[in-house]
């Protein structure tokens, strides 16, 4: 360190240490933080009760001081040197001692009294920190943080007499520096001068100086300043840092009206002061002012701590008020919020009162209106059932369309119901081929457990036997009495078989594949348009089309079929059926949800008819599987295989026009009429535009020479079609179920 006599490079470090706790975290923060290896520790404290007794009882006060904050440093391992001052000017005396020892950090705890605080215009940390000479750095601790600093700006000066006497005392003595003169110790006391000139004391009698001890005995260790009694505070009494002397200057030798003292000598920096420079005279009336001043210090602290209970008492009273008006405030507000609330609530009440009277009307409103259109809705019903019943009283008077067989007829023709003559099964009994007025016909025999049976007998006769399509199946007659129906017999069997190609039949080529889907669509639309009402089909799948020697496509098995009033058909009020009937995989899903019935039902089992058509797969899961192909550009690996030459742009078109058809939603379902058949004839027409005789002719002529040598032989050899129609995969392929 600059100053030090070993003329080490470490700082000179100083801790300002007291009774209070403060003093204690400055030097345990100055010990972590500031004190190197090997580095020693001023303590500084400043005594400023100056005993009128013995000095022994001033050093002994001072030893009990500093006791503690050494056996720390010792615990710590620290050498530490014990610097007492005596001023009753705490913060002088450390700015005093910090010039003329050139210490280079000070470490200083924070006031922590409040009471100083309110009578004190700055604390002492504060005083000290702004009153050090620049060369030192000024650390403030508050709870063992550092809640101030201020840096030095130069560095301190090279020799320090006062330093180097403190460190030479130290190697000598083993307790404490005492700047007092000890009477046979060689230290010299180190007493803190003030400067009387600014003093208005009353004791002020020529002196111009004033021992530390003395100052400490008449200020008691009090900042309190004389607010009560009207005299000069200590603070205004004891001169601040402007009027100090120099921080790098020597102490200057103070001048006495009775004998003059002498200068700090060249070597310490200290004055030794001979006790018997006072003179009697002087003694008695220093403790003349003593005794004086003591006593109006007790009467102005008993006049402060009687007007510390009274401001106390007026507070807790004052507090007490302002609870009460808190409380009576908060009961007020409580009491506001309440009645708002309860507005509120009445007016919400008022307002769902006022909803619940709209809605009753409204829902009042809406009954009235449909029970009104419940009336007219049963009155069309009524009127549509007279309309029906008139056109059925009508029939018997018209020309029957279809013959009656007897019962002995049909049993002649089938071979008294041979299994030879069995070509299918349908759910509501066999059916036999057979030769009738020397036509191949197909022969129904209802069951006569099915219970439904008779209801689709006359339904089907009364309907099929005005029906008259080039692609509707023919009924050629039946016999009511044993509920036998006589239809035309198809040649090539279902379209189902055909491709699925059972019996090793050819495939059918695309051009046939688009007729057959117009034609079908022809025959759809015309039953959809069958007046009075339209006829709903209910059961449109592969099994239920069939071809005859000329591969044109006819529907059956309209069993099924339920009669939908015009003026409701596809519209949002539909009959409601009691069962669902059908192919699960062909059934409109609404249907099966709702059981509501309409002509856009029939389009939705058309789309999967359309996609089995040019792919040849199985209905499950079909629409799917087909637009997911489109969707990654694979349409072409869908078409069936068996035919090679597909124009895949047509059955692209022809793909996405079944789409629409098969769309789950019934309203987003294209109509037939306007969109779907124009459609189906534009590809028919493309198809036979292409089509080549060659390809299709021979194997093609061939059934149907098979089929006319048949029936010229009388030898009932039924294409495979027929046969097959008898296993699981087709109930029955000429009249369905």
């Amino acid at each position: 360190m600059g100053p030090a006599t070993d003329g080490s490079a470490l700082p000179v470090v100083a801790v300002a240490v007291d009774k209070d706790k403060s003093s204690q975290g400055a030097l345990k923060w100055a010990l972590d933080n500031v004190v190197g290896a090997d580095q020693s520790l001023l303590l500084v404290h400043v005594n400023t009760k100056a005993s009128s007794g013995p000095q022994q009882d001033a050093a002994s006060a001072a030893k009990e001081v500093l006791l503690p904050f050494r056996c720390f440093c010792r615990r710590k391992d620290v050498n530490c040197k014990d610097i007492v001052l005596e001023n009753t000017d705490v913060p002088k005396a450390i700015v005093d001692f910090v010039s003329h020892a050139a210490i280079e950090k000070l470490v200083v705890g924070a006031s922590r009294s409040g009471f100083v605080r309110s009578f004190r215009s700055t604390d002492i940390s504060t005083n000290i920190s702004k009153n050090v000479p620049d060369f030192c750095t000024v650390y403030i601790i508050t709870k063992g943080k550092v809640s101030s600093v201020r840096n030095a700006v130069r560095p301190a000066p090279a020799i320090s007499p006062l330093l180097v006497k403190i460190q030479s005392q130290a190697t000598h003595a083993s307790g404490p520096l005492d700047h007092r003169n000890r009477g046979d110790a060689p230290s010299e006391t180190y007493n803190l001068y003030k400067d009387t000139e600014s003093m208005k004391s009353p004791f002020n009698r020529g002196m111009q100086f004033l021992t530390a001890r003395y100052s400490s005995e008449t200020m008691s260790g009090s900042d309190v300043s004389f607010v009560s009694s009207g005299r000069p505070s200590f603070d205004r009494a004891f001169p601040t840092r402007s009027s100090y002397m120099s921080s790098d200057r020597s102490f200057e030798s103070v001048q006495s009206p009775r004998r003059s003292v002498g200068a700090y000598s060249s070597g310490t920096g200290f004055s030794s002061l001979s006790h018997d420079s006072f003179s009697s005279e002087a003694s008695e009336s220093i403790e003349a002012e003593m005794n004086r001043l003591r006593l109006e210090l007790k009467h102005t602290m008993d006049m402060y701590s009687t007007a510390c209970k009274e401001a106390l008492s007026a507070k807790q009273k004052a507090m007490e008020l302002h609870r009460w008006r808190m409380e009576e405030q908060q009961k007020l507000e409580e009491a506001r919020l309440a009645g708002e609330a309860a507005l509120a609530l009445a007016a919400q009440e008022k307002a769902k009162c006022k909803a619940a009277v709209e809605a009753a009307e409204v829902a009042k409103q809406i009954a009235e209106f449909e029970a009104q259109k419940r009336m007219d809705a049963e009155m069309r019903v009524l009127k549509d059932s007279e309309e029906r019943k008139k056109a059925m009283e009508c029939l018997p008077q018209a020309d029957v369309k279809y013959r009656k067989y007897t019962i002995d007829e049909i049993e002649v023709a089938t071979e008294y119901f041979a299994e030879s003559r069995k070509i299918g099964e349908g759910g509501y009994g066999p059916v036999y081929k057979c030769y009738l007025d020397h036509t191949q016909a197909a022969v129904k025999v209802l069951r006569p457990d099915a219970a439904q049976g008779k209801l689709q007998f006359q339904q089907e006769v009364e309907i099929l036997s005005f029906i008259r399509h080039p692609n509707m199946v023919i009924l050629l007659g039946a016999c009511p009495e044993y509920g036998c129906l006589v239809y035309e017999y198809m040649a090539n069997g279902s379209l189902e078989d055909r491709l699925l190609r059972r019996g090793n039949t050819p495939p059918i080529p695309w051009q046939h594949r688009f007729r057959i889907a117009a034609e079908i669509g022809t025959a759809l639309l015309f039953l959809h348009q069958t007046k009075p009402e339209p006829l709903v089909h209910r059961d449109l799948k592969p099994a239920n089309i069939l071809l005859d020697q000329n591969y044109v496509s006819k529907i059956s098995d309209v069993g099924l079929a339920r009669l939908v009033p015009a003026s409701v058909a596809d519209h949002v009020t539909q009959y409601r059926m009691t069962a669902t009937a059908g192919t699960f995989c062909y059934i409109d899903p609404e249907y099966q949800q709702t059981g509501m019935l309409g002509t856009k039902s029939d389009i939705y089992s058309f789309g999967i008819l359309l996609l089995q058509l040019i792919t040849g797969r199985s209905p499950m899961g079909l629409r799917h599987h087909v637009d997911r192909s489109i969707g990654k550009g694979t349409f072409a690996e869908m078409l069936d295989p068996s035919v090679q030459d597909w124009p895949v742009e047509e059955a692209l078109c022809l793909a996405n026009l079944a789409l629409k058809c098969a769309e789950l939603r019934r309203k987003d379902r294209p109509d037939l009429g306007t969109t779907v058949l124009p459609e189906l004839n534009r590809l028919r027409d493309i198809g036979e535009e292409n089509m080549q005789q060659v390809v299709f002719g021979n194997s093609f002529q061939t059934v149907s020479e098979v089929s006319l040598q048949d029936m010229g032989s009388g030898t009932l050899q039924v294409p495979s079609g027929y046969e097959n129609s008898r296993s699981q995969y087709s109930g029955s392929n000429i009249v369905g179920r």
